[in-house]
């Protein structure tokens, strides 16, 4: 990484004996698209708030392009915010709403018209710019409370699940519509969110965040197909879990048992013959087909129609039960409950997690 535009180094906040945060360390690029994802109480929202200076944390060091800025108050931080309650003022037009923090810079008035119309159309909303916030949707708000936030010109734009209050289908087109702003304005997006997908789809870079601690950070794509731990597989779409012995390992190949079941994984990790190790298995990595012999047997006991794919949960004597996803389009077979089926997966599905 270049040199970042944001460090925070070896933050703690405590609330009694919660650690929200626990010697958090992280630095953040310019321009990057940066998401906090984490389950409710992970740290996600404190992290943020110790960023805008919202909450002091009780140690650590904030740095804004490598100025200190640990004790700066937050209006003094040149940062943007959006919040997932749209936070508009009801008795201000939209165009008063965004010329707010304009005003408060003392910008001149001629700069004010000309930022705020710029503001406007850049999320589509100049013919709405004299209606009030109670006569617009909530997308529309959010798109309102998301050009108050860039109107001038923030260094960091700083989001709190922006999303959140929206219909799915809604809350899908504007993660189409940020990516594309972010990627016209090049401002530096840390993004809050507890929503899987929305964190895949969006984000250079995922922080995961567990008990006020980062449990595994990266591009989307590197999270997601190697996942340090049980909770991060878990956490980031779903995952089964098989517990194996190592029965010995020749280079990248480890053979390994899970009770009667055999079988080989490629794996980058090196491990001692006769350890137990947990192995993470996406859903979408299994084969499922009519029974044959290089496969396992198994029983579907359950099957969830999504439109495009399907979720199938299937019973193994030994391995228990497993979730498989599959396509709905041209199978070979068609999953229902009580068919006998077998599953199977190449030696590279499976993940090797750590132990923590």
């Amino acid at each position: 990484m270049a040199s970042p535009i944001l460090s925070i180094s070896d933050a703690v906040k405590t609330y009694g004996d919660t650690h929200a945060l626990n010697q958090v360390n992280l630095d953040v690029a310019e321009g990057e698209f940066l998401t906090l994802l984490g389950p409710s109480g992970s740290g996600k929202t404190t992290l943020l708030s110790a960023i805008a200076g919202f909450i002091k944390m009780d140690s650590g060091k904030l740095t804004l392009r490598a100025e200190d800025i640990t004790n700066r108050p937050p209006e003094h931080r040149d940062f943007g915010m959006v919040f997932q309650g749209y936070a508009l003022f009801p008795t201000m037009t939209v165009r008063e709403n965004v010329a707010f923090p304009l005003k408060v810079r003392k910008k001149p008035s001629s700069e004010i018209t000309k930022r705020v119309n710029e503001a406007l159309e850049m999320v589509q909303m100049g013919a709405f710019a004299d209606r009030m916030p109670s006569q617009l949707s909530g997308g529309q708000q959010q798109r309102i409370a998301l050009a108050r936030a860039m109107s001038f010109s923030p260094q960091v734009l700083l989001l709190d699940e922006p999303l959140s209050a929206l219909d799915k289908k809604l809350r899908a087109d504007l993660q189409w519509e940020l990516k594309a702003l972010h990627n016209q304005l090049g401002v530096t997006f840390i993004y809050v969110t507890h929503d899987q997908d929305e964190a895949l789809s969006m984000s250079d870079r995922i922080i995961i965040l567990k008990d006020g601690g980062i449990q595994q950070q990266g591009d989307p794509n590197t999270l997601y197909n190697r996942p340090r731990n049980k909770f991060v597989a878990d956490f980031l779409g779903k995952s089964n879990f098989i517990d194996v012995t190592v029965k010995g390992q020749t280079n990248s190949t480890l053979h390994c048992t899970a009770q009667d079941v055999a079988f080989d994984v490629e794996t980058d990790t090196t491990n001692t013959t006769g350890d137990t190790v947990k192995l993470a298995l996406r859903p979408e990595r299994l084969k499922l087909g009519a029974p044959n012999e290089e496969f396992l047997p198994a029983v579907v006991k359950q099957v969830s129609y999504l439109g495009e794919r399907c979720q199938v949960i299937v019973t193994h004597k030994t391995l228990g039960e497993m979730l498989v996803s599959c396509p709905t389009w041209k199978t070979d077979i068609t999953p229902v409950a009580g068919l006998t089926v077998s599953i199977g997966w190449e030696p590279d599905a499976p993940v090797v997690l750590a132990d923590n």
